[in-house]
């Protein structure tokens, strides 16, 4: 038995609390999977899990077993580093998931400067909204607009979207401009819902020191921010637009800035990814990289001030 792949092997199971998942993860047959667990225990001779019809549940001894092979694996991967020189010049396979926004706006478009500076790292990026699954569909970081849902990962702040209020100028040309937010009443706005809840999300607004929050009204609602600035470039109503995607469309004369004097809270910008895991030089370096990039832009640059979507 090859202990260190036993091991990954285990983890894995915990992790995604299938053998099923596990397998298809490590793209491996389940059978094997299932081989090297019983082959630990049985060298151990003590169960690491629970199994049952319904799911997999960690013994006393299994769970002390997860912790300290996390600490092995880690320590390993790091000497490998060190030895590699990867802390200089990572590489690998990466898979990371990053906010359709930024990612079609920003990330994309400058990935040829990342590819330049790690040329040995493969890069497997998807551009997304939803909510990550980190174990089960093996990405290694992703980056996010909001407050992190999930307490387990660990979350790091690299930037803040500052946001706008806009909308065509036809459109206000047909419905009006408003001066202050409780004309938003008689208006279409194009409003965000959570893609896991439904829940549409309230507007807040701040003048002076004062703040309003409200439900705003109207007939679309979305989900994505790629579809939420075309949604507004399309006329449909007022939006509620990242600043950095708003910009070069009110600059170019496609879309007017409405209740200018009137602010909202930016939205802190987080990498996210597993705790209790050895993070690796090459998603550390895209990290670093992601938040230079936002670091480099007025509307993203980091903010103590955030609110929550």
């Amino acid at each position: 038995m090859d202990k260190l792949q036993a091991m990954q092997v285990f983890v894995r199971v915990v992790d995604t609390g299938s053998f099923t998942r596990a397998a298809e993860s490590l793209q491996m047959p389940k059978a094997t999977v299932s081989m090297l667990v019983s082959a630990i225990e049985s060298e151990l001779t003590v169960r690491l899990l629970h199994r049952t019809t319904r799911q997999l549940n960690l013994t006393a001894d299994g769970a002390a077993y997860y912790e300290r092979c996390l600490a092995i694996l880690a320590e390993i991967q790091d000497m490998e580093d060190t030895l590699s020189r990867r802390k200089t010049r990572p590489g690998g396979r990466l898979r990371v998931d990053v906010g359709s926004g930024v990612g079609n706006n920003l990330i994309v478009p400058s990935l040829p400067d990342f590819l330049l500076r790690y040329p040995d790292i493969d890069l497997h990026i998807g551009c997304s909204d939803r909510r990550i699954d980190l174990v089960e569909e093996s990405v290694e970081c992703v980056i996010r607009a909001g407050t992190p849902p999930d307490s387990t990962l660990v979350a790091r702040q690299i930037g803040a979207a500052a946001f706008l209020f806009c909308a065509t100028p036809a459109y206000l040309e047909r419905k009006g401009r408003p001066l202050h937010p409780d004309e938003l009443a008689n208006h279409d706005c194009i409003r965000i819902f959570a893609s896991q809840s439904g829940k549409i999300y309230d507007w807040e607004f701040e003048q002076d020191g004062k703040r309003i929050e409200m439900q705003v009204p109207g007939r679309v609602a979305v989900n994505d921010s790629s579809a939420y600035l075309n949604a507004t470039l399309s006329g449909l109503g007022i939006g509620q637009l990242p600043a950095y995607s708003a910009m070069p469309h009110v600059r170019a004369g496609t879309l007017e800035l409405v209740l200018p004097d009137w602010s909202t809270d930016s939205l802190p910008i987080h990498a996210v990814y597993l705790q209790n895991r050895h993070l690796s030089a090459k998603v550390r370096v895209f990290i670093d990289w992601v938040a230079e990039l936002l670091a480099a832009d007025p509307y993203l640059r980091h903010s103590p001030r955030g609110m929550q979507t």
